[in-house]
């Protein structure tokens, strides 16, 4: 059943597509000393903008959404939450706060994913989180909602009976495999986080648990690029293929007949894009305004008609004064145009002859 103890993973057979994935993360990991020396200031503004990003994006990716005017002073300001939505919210910012605070390696186990569960789902404060840190008591099915107004199940997890005990089972096994070295530590990192989704231990906020786990898991193997760009948003960039791919390999998973390797290269495609957009940011930042230069260049990237909350919305770091302030620079520069007043104005960049 799980592909992490199954005899398969002992002799793997990679697609050409997959070793390139690989060879493309591993050397992204080898450049991460440099970019940290260099860069610093810029790497502080990605800090801050990642941690937003990934707490919207992660629950977004749930259902779970607040008002832009409220994310900033709950993520960065710590404001109190005012319902189930910021709470839950609040929660998964507090996880990875204690995901990146971890000092040395963290001995992967039940109780170390029970208490990502208890603080993504905003602990016990408010009512619906009772269950938080506590396994699935029932069978739960993943049911997709056709635009017909349909469902059908698309999957049907492990049921309560077994959840502890698998979930024993793959943090033994993700151990062994690592001092085995029987796969890179990249793909064993990939295949976990899988077969978790797979297992789908509790009730509610099992994506949100597999996000976090990712980031712990990656950052123990030394891949850092989460704490730069937000992979959570990745994520919800490809919401679609991230479904049909984890539908595809999930089939038959309960026979141990899956076919793994989709997700294997979903995932290292991920990662591998969060390192390109880290270097992108980081080679092209000017250190002395490192915010100010990041947002140009989210500006100038941007295509036809665009409005001042839609730079905010995609700007979580910066404010809406300094963004203002280098729309009206690109403006004086002739980058921008603006095209009519208040409500209605739309901005453009220019294109270049």
């Amino acid at each position: 059943m799980l592909n992490l103890s199954s005899n398969r993973l002992k002799q793997p057979t990679f697609q050409l597509a997959t070793t390139w994935l690989i060879a493309d993360c591993m050397e992204a990991k080898a450049k991460q000393e440099l970019w940290t020396r260099q860069k610093p200031e810029t790497l502080a503004v990605l800090r801050e903008q990642a941690i937003i990003q990934s707490t919207e994006s992660s629950n977004r990716i749930e259902g779970v959404t607040i008002s832009a005017n409220r994310l900033r002073p709950l993520v960065i300001a710590k404001s109190r939450p005012r319902d189930r939505s910021e709470e839950e919210l609040a929660g998964y910012r507090r996880a990875l706060d204690w995901i990146f605070s971890r000092k040395g390696k963290v001995t992967l186990n039940a109780e170390v994913i029970k208490r990502l569960h208890a603080m993504a789902q905003g602990g016990t404060k408010l009512a619906g989180s009772g269950d938080a840190g506590q396994w699935k008591t029932r069978g739960n099915e993943i049911v997709e909602i056709q635009p017909t107004g349909h469902s059908r199940v698309r999957f049907v997890p492990a049921t309560a009976k077994e959840t502890p005990g698998l979930i024993d089972k793959l943090c033994r096994s993700y151990q062994q495999e690592l001092d085995n070295q029987t796969l890179p530590p990249i793909l064993l990192v990939a295949t976990f986080v899988f077969d978790f989704l797979c297992i789908h231990p509790f009730r509610d906020g099992n994506g949100r648990v597999s996000r976090l786990l990712t980031t712990l898991l990656l950052q123990t193997q030394g891949f850092e690029v989460s704490r730069y760009i937000s992979l959570e948003r990745l994520v919800e960039d490809a919401e679609n293929d991230y479904y049909q791919v984890l539908e595809q390999s999930s089939r038959k998973w309960r026979e141990d007949k899956n076919d793994v390797v989709p997700w294997w290269n979903f995932f290292l495609g991920i990662v591998r894009s969060g390192y390109r957009e880290l270097e992108n940011k980081v080679s092209l930042a000017a250190p002395r305004s490192a915010k100010t230069d990041l947002t140009q260049q989210v500006i100038l990237e941007q295509v036809g008609e665009f409005t001042l909350g839609d730079l905010v919305a995609q700007l979580p770091s910066a404010s809406p004064q300094l963004i203002k302030k280098v729309l009206a620079g690109l403006k004086q520069e002739r980058k921008v145009q603006l095209e009519g007043r208040g409500r209605s104005a739309r901005w453009r960049v220019v294109e270049s002859r």
